[in-house]
C-alpha cells in the first residue's frame, strides 16, 4: 500500500535557489489512466530554474507548495488496471507537464499513461532520468527543421542537456552538424557526431558558418545577440528553431527582416516518441551524459549549478533507492 505522504523538494514562493526545500506533502492519487510511479531520480532542466525564479511557466502555478521537475525515472507503484502494458514493478521513465501537474522532485508522481514508457534496458535509473524532457525537446526541435540526409544544421549550446541529444539525433539522420560549445567539450561533441565544433569563447560563429539549412537555437537572444547573429548563417528561407522560453521576443520580426523562417518549439510529453528514442539508446546510437548527481535535499545546489551554465549533458536529483 502506498504511503499517504511523501518527501518532495518544493517551493512556497518564487525566488532564488534557496526557496527550494524538502517538505512532507500528500502522495498524489492517480486517476483514470494515470500510472503511479515511485521516483528513483529526477532530471533538472533550465525551465525548472526559470520557473522557480518567477519566469518560465511560473505564471501557471495555481497553488503552493509547488513541486518542480519535468522528467523522471522510477518503478511503477500502481497501474490503472490489471492488463495495463505498464504493470506494477516495471522500470519506467517519462515526463510531467509542470505546473499543470506536480513535478518529479518527489518520491512519487502520477503520470498520464501517454507520458511514460519502459526505460531503456541499458541505462541506470540515474541515467534514464536525464533523458525524457531533454531528448524529446531535441527530437521535436529537429522535426520542425525538416532536415534530410546531407542537410546542414548549426546547434547552439551543443554540450548541454538538449544540445547533446540534438547533435546525436541529427548525426544519426545523416545531417552535417556544426556545434557551438567551449573548447573543453569539442572532442566529446565530435565523438557524438558533430562535424565541426566552434569555440564560442574565441570565435564568432557567424564568421565561420554560412548557408546552413537550420539553426537549433538553445540560447536565444539573451546573451551577446546569439540569436540575431545566427540569422545570417542561414541560407535564404532557412529556418531557426528557438527553444528557451522567453529568450527572444522579437524572433519573428528579426527573422522576417533577414529573409528566413522562424519558429519557437515547446516540447510534448509523448511516450510514442520516447519509445523511438529508447530504441536508439538500446541500439547504442544515442547516449546520455550525466554531469552531476545531487541528493533531493540539495535541489537548491542543483539549481545553482544549472543556472551557472557550462554543464556537459544533464544534472540529476537522486530521490530514492530503487
Amino acid at each position: 500500500m502506498t504511503q499517504k505522504t511523501m518527501r518532495a523538494a518544493v517551493i512556497d514562493r518564487t525566488g532564488g535557489p534557496d526557496v527550494l526545500h524538502v517538505a512532507e506533502v500528500p502522495t498524489p492519487l492517480p486517476i483514470t489512466s494515470e500510472v503511479l510511479v515511485k521516483v528513483t531520480a529526477a532530471g533538472v532542466n533550465p525551465i525548472d530554474a526559470k520557473t522557480r525564479s518567477g519566469r518560465g511557466v511560473s505564471a501557471a502555478i495555481r497553488n503552493y507548495p509547488a513541486i518542480l521537475g519535468g522528467e523522471f525515472s522510477g518503478v511503477v507503484a500502481a497501474s490503472p488496471y490489471a492488463t495495463h502494458p505498464l504493470p506494477v514493478g516495471t522500470p519506467v521513465y517519462g515526463m510531467m507537464s509542470v505546473p499543470r501537474t506536480d513535478g518529479s522532485y518527489a518520491e512519487y508522481v502520477a503520470a498520464p499513461s501517454l507520458s511514460v514508457t519502459r526505460r531503456p534496458r541499458n541505462l541506470s535509473a540515474i541515467e534514464a532520468a536525464g533523458v525524457p524532457l531533454a531528448a524529446l525537446t531535441a527530437w521535436g526541435a529537429l522535426e520542425q527543421a525538416q532536415l534530410t540526409p546531407g542537410s546542414r544544421v548549426l546547434i547552439h549550446a551543443a554540450a548541454g542537456g538538449v544540445g547533446h541529444f540534438a547533435v546525436q539525433f541529427a548525426a544519426h539522420a545523416g545531417v552535417e552538424v556544426i556545434a557551438t560549445a567551449s573548447a573543453r567539450n569539442a572532442d566529446w561533441l565530435r565523438s557524438l557526431g558533430a562535424s565541426t565544433v566552434i569555440d564560442y569563447m574565441t570565435t564568432r560563429f557567424e564568421d565561420e558558418v554560412a548557408g546552413v539549412d537550420a539553426v537549433i537555437d538553445l540560447i536565444g537572444n539573451v546573451h551577446d545577440n546569439t540569436g540575431r547573429r545566427s540569422l545570417g548563417t542561414l541560407k535564404p528561407n532557412g529556418i531557426i528553431v528557438n527553444v528557451p522560453t522567453g529568450s527572444w521576443a522579437e524572433l519573428d520580426d528579426d527573422a522576417r527582416a533577414a529573409g528566413v523562417r522562424a519558429t519557437q518549439y515547446k516540447v510534448s510529453p509523448d511516450a510514442r516518441v520516447l519509445d523511438q528514442i529508447t530504441d536508439l539508446i538500446e541500439a547504442g546510437h544515442v547516449t546520455v551524459n550525466i554531469d552531476t548527481v545531487y541528493p533531493l535535499e540539495q535541489a537548491a545546489a542543483a539549481h545553482v549549478k544549472i543556472e551557472g551554465g557550462h554543464t556537459r549533458g544533464k544534472i540529476v536529483l537522486e530521490v530514492s533507492a530503487e
